[in-house]
């Protein structure tokens, strides 16, 4: 048989603005009607302005962080999150002009 799946709503700003060497916070939080497994993922990703290639830059898998080791971010990324409180929020320290793109916050809460 197939096991049901329910929805998991992501909620993310359309648009956050920060200023060159300041930090902003990439807030995402998320709704599901299933409890929150040990299982649960958090995965964002990184669409430069003007690529068509998006990249992950940030995970959250059993209970850890892990920063990609890619890309300009990993130096400058903290883990802000909490996903018992439905939250995979993380901060970007000192931005440069090349961070203007598309983040995107991916949450998986398997049963």
């Amino acid at each position: 048989g197939v096991s049901p799946v329910s929805p998991i709503h992501v909620y993310t700003p359309r648009e956050v603005y920060g200023t060159v060497g300041s930090r902003v916070t990439l807030s995402c939080s998320f709704w599901s009607s299933e409890w929150i497994s040990e299982d649960i993922s958090i995965t964002w990703h990184f669409q430069a302005e003007g690529t068509r290639d998006s990249i992950s830059i940030f995970h959250f898998a059993k209970g850890q962080p892990y920063i990609d080791d890619v890309g300009t971010f990993k130096e400058r990324m903290e883990w802000a999150g909490n996903p018992r409180r439905r939250d995979g929020s993380i901060v970007i320290h000192s931005l440069e002009p090349g961070d203007n793109g598309t983040f995107t916050c991916d949450v998986k809460n398997p049963p």
